[in-house]
């Protein structure tokens, strides 16, 4: 029996048997297809249409090779190897592949050849294979892909086009669907999209998973490379350079809510930043800067708590200011108290009676603030607003400080100790920055994303000032997405709101382990694009670039779209690309494969040898120029680090960037690392000197 079984299912058109095949004869392992099996039985059903599904089973005589390399499929002493894959066939597989009966006698079959197998391993790929067949195997595997991407590789298998095809593969979906659900992973099984991905992208990552768990790279290669260090001056840090970096899991309960609502320029975000301790939300001396409704993460006397800063409510105001209010008045719905702000030094207006109408309708706790109240000359102002009718007001100081602590003892005291209306935080969902310039879509997309509208959104430019957190589920999975401002021009966003937005903004993508850069597909990428594209790069992110409003792109536009993207993104090929219109929600399930394949690149790990080896190969094949009569050599290598992979190299002279440039092109060819940045760092060790 092979002591190794890799189990790979998916639906038709996922490329399991090529990526099976390959894999198999990568590892010397044996190879079945267990599908094989169904179009041998269902080729034999149609040369024998008098028989019935008992007899039929008794009287089939199938046989199958279990080397990759010499791979052939016999009924009797006939080779069926192509004919099983004929159209024929494939339109008909799905109603012997359904019938229980036969199911039985394939699975006891298959299991009886991973039995009989005399290699080390074996990889077995088809429907069910990962639960039923072999749901013990030492690795097992979902491979998918979009069904566009699906029907792409079916026409070349087939010679199928069009309408034909597309309803045979939703037939046989459809069909196969009724046995086993092959498009979603059961418990312990990897996932893999291929959709975004090339047919060797997809081999390297199951190879990978393969060497993760078989540890294929020993202590000893290490140990060996590390020798070429003994002759070399070495600081305490340079060995110690693996990073472990621990990433928090699971669900804990949601902390409470407390909204800060009122009208504009009351002093809302400046209670907010006060609070905080930091300046964190944009402040200006004008109304109307804080438009969305944005959440911080607070703590006062041991307790968390999520401090929600809103936009100025106002009555009966149209469009843009219409919209700001919405979200304030979403906000106490989704609070567990509220600090109403008024302004003591203006006192209260007709606007704040209307506040207060609509929070009595809410039944939330309410606690009214006096804000601007400096000194204690200004008390009687506060005194005069019990008329307001929500109890004792506090007065504060936003700028100074004064009163504030007071405020929260009483507000926070009372809160519950987690959110009554909040969702389970899960802290599991992956952190997606949406950047880009304004008015290119990230509002939008959030906003479909969400199902709701989350973020205000209006056709005038920098609409968005705070960064917006929200967890969404897209794919079957968590993701929390973070909507910015939108960058502009340096020369715009030198001084005011939009410089504070500015650096919210960074912020937010320091937070982010993926950045989306958003760029509009109508309109020539520009300068502003590609130093958007860099600020991501900087900051080590994960990488996804996202065309917005691709529904509205005519062929014209599609041409030259596509030769700027050769000429103004060649630095960033390796970031997945995604059309996607993020108004009516189009393609937006796209985003997730090409999420995933970022993220895995951004956490990947390389092992001592395994990169060592690689290093010394590419120098045997590429060693670096001569300079100066010495030719420096690269004695050492190691990952550093991960979340983006950092690779330090120790060597006996200086590389030049052109030679790092080359090695990191080589590790993309070598391991992939699509949608992260990959970064080379260099040592230089001089020799010890002989006493």
């Amino acid at each position: 029996m092979s002591e190794f079984v890799i189990g790979i299912d998916g639906p038709a058109g996922s490329g399991k048997s090529s990526v099976s095949k390959e894999v198999a004869a990568s590892l010397g392992y044996g190879y079945l297809d267990t599908g094989a099996g169904y179009r041998a039985l269902t080729l034999f059903a149609l040369r024998n249409p008098e028989l019935e599904t008992e007899n039929l089973l008794s009287r089939f005589d199938y046989q199958i090779s279990d080397d990759p390399e010499n791979y052939w499929v016999r009924i009797g002493e006939s080779d069926v190897t192509d004919e099983i894959r004929s159209a024929e066939v494939s339109a008909s597989v799905s109603d012997y592949s359904t019938n229980q009966s036969v199911r039985n006698w394939m699975v006891a079959d298959a299991q009886r050849r991973i039995q009989s197998c005399r290699r080390d391993g074996i990889v077995v790929e088809g429907r069910d294979v990962t639960t039923v067949i072999a749901p013990d195997a030492q690795l097992r595997i979902l491979l998918t892909a979009d069904e566009k991407v699906r029907l792409a590789r079916r026409a070349g298998e087939t010679g199928l086009d069009g309408d034909d095809l597309s309803k045979t593969l939703s037939h046989r979906d459809k069909r196969d669907s009724q046995a086993v659900d092959f498009m979603k992973p059961a418990e312990g099984v990897e996932l893999i999209d291929s959709s975004l991905m090339n047919f060797d992208q997809v081999v390297d990552r199951v190879l990978e998973l393969v060497e993760n768990l078989v540890d294929e790279d020993s202590f000893e290669d290490e140990e060996f490379y590390k020798q070429q260090l003994e002759d070399f001056e070495l600081d305490e840090d340079d060995l110690d350079l693996l990073d472990r970096e621990l990433e928090q899991t699971g669900f804990r309960p949601p902390p409470p809510v407390v909204a800060i609502v009122g009208r504009p320029n009351v002093g809302k975000s400046a209670l907010v930043n006060r609070i905080l301790g930091r300046r964190e939300a944009v402040v200006k001396d004008e109304p109307g800067i804080t438009r969305d409704r944005v959440s911080y993460r607070a703590e006062w006397n041991d307790k968390e708590y999520t401090l929600v800063d809103t936009g100025g409510w106002e009555v009966d105001v149209r469009g843009l200011e219409a919209s700001i209010a919405g979200q304030a008045e979403v906000a106490v719905e989704l609070s567990d108290a509220v600090m109403f702000v008024v302004d003591a030094m203006v006192g209260a207006t007709a606007s704040d009676e209307q506040v207060v109408r609509m929070l009595r309708k809410s039944g939330k706790p309410v606690y009214l603030v006096a804000n601007k109240v400096d000194d204690e000359r200004l008390d009687p102002e506060v005194a005069s607003l019990w008329s307001l009718g929500l109890g004792e007001p506090y007065g504060v100081s936003a700028l100074h400080g004064r009163g504030v602590a007071d405020l929260l003892d009483v507000v926070v005291g009372n809160l519950p100790e987690s959110s009554q209306v909040a969702d389970e935080i899960d802290t599991t969902a992956r952190r997606v920055a949406l950047i880009g310039r304004p008015n290119v879509g990230k509002s939008s997309l959030l906003n479909k994303a969400t199902g709701v509208n989350r973020a205000v959104v209006s056709d005038i430019a920098g609409t968005t000032r705070d960064p917006i957190d929200e967890q969404v589920e897209i794919g079957g999975k968590a993701w929390r997405f973070i909507d910015t401002a939108g960058i502009r021009r340096r020369t715009h966003r030198q001084y005011g709101a939009d410089f504070y937005a500015s650096l919210r903004t960074a912020a937010a993508l320091e937070r982010a382990e993926v950045a989306v850069v958003l760029i509009d597909a109508n309109e020539p990428i520009s300068e502003a694009d590609i130093r958007i594209i860099q600020l991501a790069l900087d900051s080590g992110r994960a990488l996804v670039i996202a065309f917005n409003k691709w529904d509205t792109l005519d062929d014209e536009r599609r041409y030259y779209l596509e030769k700027e993207i050769e000429t103004e993104l060649a630095h960033v090929s390796w970031a997945p690309r995604v059309n996607i219109s993020a108004l009516t929600g189009r393609h937006l399930e796209k985003l997730v494969p090409a999420l995933e394949l970022a993220l895995s690149s951004w956490e990947k790990r390389i092992s001592t040898g395994k990169f060592n080896g690689f290093i010394q190969e590419l120098q045997q094949a590429n060693p670096h120029p001569l300079r100066g009569g010495k030719q420096p050599r690269i004695l050492f290598g190691t990952q550093a680090a991960t979340k983006p992979p950092k690779f330090v190299l120790f060597s006996s002279g200086f590389l030049e960037a052109g030679y790092r440039r080359y090695i990191i092109r080589r590790l993309r060819e070598t391991y992939g690392f699509m949608g992260s940045p990959v970064e080379i760092g260099v040592r230089v060790r001089e020799r010890r000197r002989k006493r």
